[in-house]
């Protein structure tokens, strides 16, 4: 790794580390706006900017958080993600921020809303629910009513008012930002070597947490760093598709054992809410209806949206035509309802074409990876031994 790829990756590093929110309390000194955490996978970041806040995207703990206070609001068989957030709010971690945005993704993260509710009263805690219906007239009409009573809801605690010049803007930064990331997962696509999808993970994680202006500029000077390092040269590994793993995050330790396991990750679906929406929101007419029609039509295919058994099948096919993986490894939070209720049906479809898979479940603060290691070399050598060339 070359001097400036390892300055980037280690900036990234410092923030991925930051569960104390450090960064983010600095901004609030320096600009008195509101900062807004929100739980993975889709939260309406561009409003937030637009309104002068913050958006800060919570991952859980990690494997650096030791979890005692949060295990006591959660069963043994809940995943671990909102135990870790609990134990950092309990902790004082996350008091940099003003309110805390849950998606609708499952019900843990429902109730999750509502252990925060109880837990701080005095912050701003949405359920953010979203359509599930697509129609404009009725799913449309809906998360527009959600996200016009956010704002209003925002301003009454000192945001700027919501108006569209500003939304406009922001959706613009936003488009820009994301151009950006599809670039960088482009360029893994095409040259994994040159990517490693831990640094990766590591550059957009440190996004979660960055004015969007900053992002830009740690996209731009990874992008820089990484084409101008000519150390990194290809070796045989396995190109595979990495599914399952857009809520509770895998801990960096389990990518870097994949990768070091002989398996090129080409693409994959951490940090999501970068890649949610395929293409840029469109600029003209209403920004707000923009928003909305963004997420009905053209969102990824996620377990957590409704969108037809074939659909999510061809989608899968498709996906993993277009990485031109070899193998897939379905790699899951344990407990995950919508990710292990669709796993059959992407089994079905990758088989359905001749691609090979393997299957395994983690959780956040999962710290011994060598059975993992193990079944995924095993994986790999096997894509190079036995597949169709």
């Amino acid at each position: 790794m070359s001097a400036a790829v390892t300055s980037v990756v280690d900036r990234a590093e410092a923030h991925y580390r930051d569960l104390a929110l450090a960064g983010v309390r600095r901004w609030k000194e320096a600009t008195g706006g509101l900062a807004i955490g929100y739980l993975p996978i889709w939260a309406p970041r561009e409003m937030l900017h637009a309104q002068g806040v913050l958006p800060v995207g919570l991952m859980g703990g990690g494997e650096d958080v030791e979890i005692i206070r949060g295990d006591a609001f959660y069963q043994s068989y809940i995943c671990h993600l909102p135990r870790s957030t609990v134990e950092l709010g309990l902790g004082g971690q996350l008091d940099p921020l003003d309110g805390l945005l849950f998606p609708a993704i499952c019900d843990v993260i429902r109730n999750l809303s509502g252990v925060w509710q109880l837990q701080f009263p005095g912050k701003l805690v949405r359920y953010l629910d979203v359509p599930q219906n697509f129609d404009p007239e009725i799913g449309g009409h809906f998360l527009r009513q959600e996200l016009e009573s956010l704002a209003a809801e925002l301003a009454e605690r000192g945001a700027r008012p919501l108006e569209a010049e500003a939304l406009r803007a922001s959706l613009a930064a936003y488009n820009a930002n994301r151009a950006r990331v599809r670039a960088l997962y482009a360029l893994r696509e095409r040259e994994p070597w040159k990517v490693p999808t831990w640094e990766l993970y590591l550059i957009v994680r440190a996004g979660l947490v960055l004015p969007v202006e900053e992002f830009d500029r740690l996209l731009d000077d990874y992008a820089a760093a990484v084409t101008a390092d000519e150390e990194r040269r290809p070796m045989d590994q396995a190109r595979v598709l990495v599914v399952g793993s857009f809520c509770e995050q895998p801990p960096l330790g389990l990518i870097k054992t994949l990768e070091r396991s002989g398996c090129y990750i080409v693409d994959d679906d951490f940090v999501q809410i970068h890649r949610f929406l395929r293409s840029d929101i469109p600029l003209d007419g209403d920004p707000l209806a923009n928003l909305v029609t963004a997420f009905l039509d053209d969102a990824v295919e996620s377990p957590t949206r409704f969108c037809g058994t074939d659909r999510k099948a061809e989608a899968m096919v498709e996906r993993t035509r277009a990485c031109r993986a070899e193998g897939v490894v379905f790699c899951a939070p344990s407990f995950c309802d919508p990710a292990l209720l669709d796993q059959p049906m992407a089994v079905e479809a990758v088989e359905s074409i001749g691609v090979p898979w393997t299957a395994f479940k983690y959780a956040e603060n999962t710290g011994q990876f060598q059975v993992i290691r193990e079944q995924a070399g095993t994986f790999a050598d096997s894509i190079k031994l036995w597949s169709n060339p």
